[in-house]
């Protein structure tokens, strides 16, 4: 285990008074969770970071509503809504909660916190979800009122996701201002659990919120949950087996090995996530449509799901699970390598396949062995979190092509973004995004993930599935 992550869990272990190495039994009711990569933000209006906006949305802040177990949206910060007749107003009361400086949550800090999300100059990455919102008022410190260019068919996902936030801390910094904000650092939020520290790609501290409404669910049964940063995947699966992490993701290869462990549990849950190939259809190689079905016919889809993923994934046929609502059929891509040297007609494409990390890039390899073997030399580039975004999401957009975990929405709303990241301008209606992906193969879909974590068995009330691993991380709790 490399000196870093014997620091960071040493100091988790510090907040109850033993080094990690004192194990499950001393930490109580305190819970260590490893993150791959620091939580990037945690100020909901600008984070694309998919453990941080769980953080955002199951500990630290509120959201107007939530999706139960059977993902239909239910009331949260909001006691309920009420549509207006022609489906072009949504009308929110308000439950009486506090922030977590004792000061109340109202309506404004709704209206502020929409509103800020519409401005261009805040960066939110769902803007366009809140595209036909014409309007958001407050009557009442307890109401809010949105108002829609058209009718509206159902309930608008976004709401379920972007966190709200304390406008009295957040209003007097300019909107183009609020990545780099110092509250971003020492948040204050109105959830189950209270920011307490942060220590850059180390950890997050977040302590129970005692005062936590019983009608959301009260005060959390665990006392602390602390974030581990733990990028080296085989320093967190040590320190998982070793008793120093609670929760962890694990890599497909070792689930037999951890459920081995009578101290361990693994946790096989669906995902709303997405692997692929994004093309930038801005330049060559890939303005040309020909040359990314080609490398689309070349990938063998269940070989990476056999051999890199054994079996904990299905073969990606489009942008959306077929279990996901709102999933649209489109033509399914078969593995035809002999067709994609036909498209290519002898000719050899070389390109850039750009990726993150610094690792063996077992999946980047079998993608450059098979797209060789037809007529394509590629070169894979692996670069670190920050360059990969800028070099993708930047205005330069920098890249021929790029392997993508692409993190979804029930809404379907990150479909949209997803085209206009390869070039393309997607319609709203998720169908009609759905079949513009398809047909303009503007990413060469892999396969759609499933989520593995190891858990550690003294730990109870945990479930984790497409709403992520945190939706009832409130309830959890410790043995003895």
């Amino acid at each position: 285990m490399t000196g870093r992550v014997r620091a960071a869990l040493w100091l988790a272990g510090a907040l109850w008074g033993c080094g990690a190495a004192g194990g499950t039994a001393r930490r109580g009711r305190t819970v260590l969770y490893a993150s791959g990569a620091d939580l990037q933000s945690i100020n909901s209006l600008v984070t694309i970071h998919p453990l941080a906006k769980q953080v955002q949305r199951y500990l630290l802040f509120t959201t107007l509503a939530r999706y139960d177990s059977a993902l239909r949206p239910t009331p949260y910060l909001a006691r309920g809504w009420t549509w207006s007749a022609d489906r072009r107003a949504l009308t929110f009361r308000l439950r009486a909660v506090n922030w977590h400086d004792g000061r109340p949550t109202t309506a404004r800090d709704v209206v502020w916190t929409l509103d800020a999300a519409r401005d261009p100059a805040t960066g939110y990455p769902r803007q366009n979800d809140l595209a036909h919102v014409t309007a958001v008022t407050a009557p009442d410190d307890s109401t809010v009122v949105l108002r829609f260019q058209a009718p509206l068919p159902a309930f608008p996902d976004v709401l379920t996701d972007l966190a709200i936030l304390p406008a009295h801390a957040l209003d007097s910094v300019p909107h183009a201002r609020l990545r780099q904000t110092a509250w971003n650092e020492h948040p204050v939020g109105n959830g189950p659990f209270r920011f307490v520290l942060h220590e850059p790609h180390r950890r997050w501290v977040f302590a129970a919120n005692p005062d936590f409404p019983r009608e959301l669910g009260g005060p959390p049964a665990l006392e602390r949950f602390i974030v581990v940063v733990v990028d080296d995947p085989t320093a967190k699966l040590a320190a998982l087996t070793a008793g120093e992490l609670d929760v962890a993701g694990i890599n497909p290869a070792h689930a037999t090995y951890v459920r081995r462990d009578p101290r361990l549990a693994v946790v096989d849950y669906p995902l709303l996530f997405t692997y692929g190939v994004v093309f930038n259809l801005r330049r060559p190689p890939f303005a040309d449509a020909v040359l990314r079905r080609a490398v689309a016919l070349a990938v063998d889809r269940r070989e990476i799901i056999d051999a890199y993923l054994y079996g904990f994934g299905t073969p990606a046929d489009g942008s959306v699970p077929a279990d996901v609502p709102g999933h649209v059929a489109t033509p399914p891509v078969p593995f035809a390598p002999d067709s994609a040297r036909r498209l290519l007609a002898g000719r050899h494409v070389a390109f850039e396949l750009l990726t993150v990390g610094s690792g063996e890039a077992a999946l980047e390899q079998l993608l450059q062995a098979r797209l060789q073997a037809v007529g394509f030399t590629v070169t894979i580039r692996q670069v670190e979190l920050s360059t990969f975004l800028d070099r993708v999401y930047g205005p330069r957009h920098d890249f021929d092509a790029a392997v993508l975990g692409i993190p979804g929405d029930l809404g379907l709303g990150y479909l949209a973004p997803l085209a206009e990241l390869a070039g393309l301008r997607a319609p709203a209606d998720p169908a009609a995004a759905q079949r513009l992906l398809s047909d303009s193969v503007a990413v060469a879909f892999l396969y759609h993930g499933r989520g593995l974590q190891g858990l550690s068995r003294r730990l109870t009330g945990v479930r984790m599935d497409q709403r992520g691993e945190l939706p009832t991380v409130a309830r959890w709790s410790t043995g003895p």
